[in-house]
């Protein structure tokens, strides 16, 4: 939705910065990193639930499910803040 739908409201401090400071953004950027970024978390979680299921071991799902979130969280936090999504405007 963020990249497709277009919402754009829905990344934290995005909606809160005047105008100016977005239009400094490269928006489309970021929400494609969101979009890789919550993709590859949701995939870790499908193969944790298919080889829980597949090896009959319920501790699988939870350690991949805990790992997406550890890895995926501070990769959106780390890849959206870098400078390579600010346009520069000199």
């Amino acid at each position: 939705m963020i990249k497709y739908g277009k919402l754009y409201v829905l990344i934290a401090g995005y909606n809160t910065m005047s105008k100016e400071e977005q239009k400094k953004v490269d928006i489309q950027g970021i929400a494609s990193v969101f979009r890789n970024g919550m993709f590859g978390m949701a995939a870790l979680m499908l193969l944790g639930y298919t080889l829980s299921i597949w090896l009959e071991d319920d501790r699988i799902e939870s350690y991949l499910f805990f790992l997406s979130i550890a890895v995926g969280c501070p990769y959106l936090l780390i890849v959206s803040n870098s400078s390579n999504y600010t346009i520069n405007t000199d």
